[in-house]
C-alpha cells in the first residue's frame, strides 16, 4: 500500500524571470516537449513527467540543482547539448572530465550541471548499470 500521494503523478516545477526567453531554451536547446502554455506557465513533457515554467517576475535562482534528467549515455546527451550552446558548470575540486562530467567516487553516477536562462542549475546524470 502506498501513501497518500504514492500513485501521484509528480509535476516538476521551475521559475523563470521571462518566460520568453526561457521557452525556447527548454523547447529547442533542451529538446522538450511543449504540451501546453498559458498566461501563467509553459508546461513540458519529459519522460512521463510534466515541468512546469512558471512566471515568477522576482525570481531569484538557487545554487543548487533545481531539476536533473536521467539518461542512458551522459556522453552522448552532453555533446549533443553542448552543440545546442549549453554550457556545462565547472566546480573547483570536483574533478570533471573535458565534457564537464563529474564521476562519483564509488561509479555509481556520473553528473553534468549546467543553468538555464535565469540561472536554475539543471543536471544530467547516468546511473551504473
Amino acid at each position: 500500500m502506498s501513501g497518500i500521494l504514492g500513485s501521484a503523478r509528480p509535476v516538476g516545477i521551475i521559475c523563470t524571470r521571462d518566460r520568453e526567453r526561457a521557452t525556447p531554451f527548454y523547447r529547442d536547446t533542451l529538446g522538450l516537449d511543449l504540451a501546453k502554455e498559458d498566461h501563467f506557465a509553459a508546461v513540458f513533457e519529459a519522460g512521463g513527467i510534466s515541468i512546469r515554467l512558471s512566471t515568477v517576475p522576482d525570481w531569484t535562482p538557487h545554487p543548487h540543482t533545481v531539476m536533473g534528467f536521467v539518461v542512458d549515455d551522459i556522453a552522448a546527451t552532453a555533446k549533443a547539448l553542448a552543440a545546442n550552446g549549453v554550457t556545462f558548470n565547472i566546480y573547483q575540486g570536483f574533478n570533471q572530465d573535458a565534457l564537464g562530467v563529474w564521476t562519483s567516487p564509488d561509479k555509481s553516477a556520473r553528473v553534468a550541471w549546467f543553468k538555464d536562462p535565469d540561472g536554475n542549475v539543471l543536471s544530467i546524470t547516468q546511473f551504473a548499470a
